[in-house]
């Protein structure tokens, strides 16, 4: 019996109409929601999540703008950039795309950002927020996997719940989360012995731990929900086979492209174990974008006291 799919897209596109619906109803009272976008440098990546962003925003009804600035940027030309926007009122998100180049200092510019418009959720007020179980900004990730597994009643009250990677934008953000739902929870990482004896006796796995395809089925509960957080190239065509066998639409997209994604779960196992899988791409990924609008309007209610 194959696993269901959590189908993330799907969920993405009813926060994005909910936030859209909000949206609307706020400008006739002459509000609207605004996210300002810093990148630096030319990352193609990074730009290309930059211009979805802005793009999303413009489809849903927010502002927003896109600052660009060069590689060569320093630390306080940055931190200026941050605190003019820290002090303008119709910006209530600032989002600082990173990787930053070599030169910044990532974490003072992150801490530089105004906590009330911190859409990512990453300054430590809101991360103490988030520990201490108080309102406030959500990672985006993490924040999107809760509302996906909410929407399909995926219970987590008393459930053994394993998370696998403890980085400060999803492993640590998801493991507070699951606990305040009541989740039993475990964190796993690099070091832990024995892992496949943990991750098997979870209810809910998440696996966030940057890893081509390292969860085999060994490694899962049968009957488990399983949350894939990882995005990795496919690009050998041994790999695809131990991945995607004969799967018709995959082949013909790794043919194309050279590569194909697979995320940190080996998807032909998980769907023969799981109840639940997130495919990958179209699982976790578009949540997050998602998520961000969501925040960028919550970020303006709670800061213009709606």
């Amino acid at each position: 019996m194959a696993a269901n799919l959590l189908d993330g897209t799907s969920v993405a596109n009813a926060i994005k109409q909910e936030v859209a619906e909000e949206v609307a109803e706020l400008s006739k009272q002459g509000l609207k929601p605004g996210l300002a976008a810093v990148i630096v440098g030319h990352d193609p990546a990074s730009q290309r999540y930059v211009a979805n962003k802005v793009k999303t925003c413009e489809q849903l009804g927010l502002y927003s703008e896109k600052i660009a600035l060069p590689e060569t940027t320093t630390t306080e030309e940055l931190l200026v950039v941050v605190n003019d926007l820290n002090r303008r009122d119709e910006i209530d998100g600032i989002l600082v795309q990173t990787p930053l180049p070599r030169q910044i200092d990532s974490d003072l510019v992150l801490k530089s950002v105004d906590p009330a418009k911190d859409v990512d959720g990453f300054h430590p007020v809101n991360v103490g927020r988030l520990a201490l179980n108080e309102d406030g900004l959500r990672p985006c990730t993490p924040a999107g996997i809760m509302e996906m597994l909410e929407r399909y009643n995926i219970n987590l009250s008393g459930a053994n719940a394993v998370v696998l990677g403890r980085s400060r934008i999803v492993g640590l953000p998801m493991s507070l989360l699951l606990l305040h739902k009541n989740a039993t929870v475990t964190i796993c990482h690099s070091r832990t012995k024995d892992l496949a004896a943990v991750t098997s006796q979870a209810d809910i796995l998440v696996a966030a731990i940057g890893r081509m395809a390292m969860v085999e089925a060994q490694h899962i509960k049968p009957g488990a929900v399983v949350v894939d957080v990882g995005m990795n190239e496919v690009k050998t065509a041994e790999d695809f086979e131990r991945l995607y066998g004969d799967n018709p639409k995959r082949r013909s997209a790794f043919e194309k492209n050279g590569y194909t994604l697979v995320g940190d779960v080996n998807p032909r196992q998980a769907m023969q174990v799981a109840s639940y899988f997130t495919p990958v791409p179209g699982g976790v990924g578009p949540l997050t974008i998602a998520m961000l609008m969501k925040n960028t309007l919550k970020a303006m209610k709670l800061r213009r006291g709606r």
